[in-house]
């Protein structure tokens, strides 16, 4: 049976570092981190994900706020609120909740925030320091992934890692994290998506498989190589209202050498390195 990457576990000790470095700053009498999530509408799914944020932000002892905007507010409204929070020196994480409303430009809004503010790790400069391998804000996601790894003893070098998914949150910047000349990394990496040709033939000569597709139960038991280490990203909801990922997790777990469940994989990481990243920029400052 695979060992099964406790992520909830791991985030919760991460958190617990986190909340002790923010102690210090109290300690100190320093100004704690400054988190703004900005949400526009009212998407069922990202009120949740931006309450869990607020919810680990109290826990943590960081400073929150949150911006919330109507859906019908224009592409102009939601950047000069982001020009503001820029130029706001209590404030070193900005965080516009996606999706958004379709009138309104995704990547003008990514591009508009200050990229030392851009804990999501998706301006276009801190994407281009990672390509390079320069220190940079990174997707939090992908992040935790690597973080899980580092933790599990699970090292990438000369591993072939098989990334199913291209996504600007998860697949590319997964891929790019598991290429870096980089302790834990080094890996040999492939990227499977909706028009790799045999993808099932790719996948099972991976060392270990990245799963972020969206696709309920996608990567079967036949796919994945004895010993494998399978990682899944995916979250998707089934008519009966359970939850699973993208991967067939009860017929995998057999074969693999170790696995991530859905919930309680990479999920919980997602936030703990949202933190992690809002906190980096604090220091940041700290140091200039």
């Amino acid at each position: 049976m695979a060992t099964i990457i406790d992520g909830k576990k791991i985030a919760l000790e991460a958190r617990e570092k986190i909340r002790l470095e923010i102690d210090e700053l109290k300690n100190a009498g320093k100004r704690l981190p400054g988190l703004v999530v900005i949400i526009v509408g009212e998407d069922p799914a990202s009120k949740v994900y931006v309450r869990n944020k607020k919810m680990a932000c109290e826990k943590a002892g960081f400073v929150h706020r949150q911006i919330n905007l109507p859906a019908e507010s224009t592409e102009e409204q939601l950047l000069t609120e982001i020009q503001a929070l820029n130029k706001d020196s209590e404030i070193d994480g900005i965080l516009v909740q996606l999706p958004l409303p379709k009138h309104i430009n995704e990547d003008n809004i990514i591009s508009s925030i200050d990229p030392e503010k851009d804990v999501d790790g998706f301006h276009p400069v801190n994407v281009g320091k990672l390509v390079l391998g320069q220190e940079a804000f990174v997707p939090c996601t992908p992040l935790g992934v690597m973080k899980m790894l580092a933790i599990s003893d699970i090292d990438l070098s000369g591993k072939e890692v098989v990334v199913i998914g291209r996504s600007n949150i998860v697949g590319k910047p997964m891929s790019l994290l598991a290429l870096q000349k980089a302790q834990g990394a080094n890996a040999t990496v492939t990227i499977c998506h909706s028009r790799t040709q045999n993808i099932e033939e790719v996948i099972a000569r991976a060392d270990v498989v990245v799963a972020a597709i969206g696709i309920p139960k996608f990567v079967k038991a036949h796919m994945v190589k004895e010993g494998a280490v399978v990682i899944d990203v995916g979250v998707n909801r089934l008519e009966d209202g359970s939850l699973c990922g993208d991967v067939d997790f009860d017929a995998i777990q057999s074969k693999a050498s170790a696995i991530t469940p859905v919930p309680g994989g990479v999920g919980p990481m997602t936030i703990a390195m949202l933190l992690n990243n809002t906190l980096q920029s604090r220091m940041n400052k700290e140091r200039t």
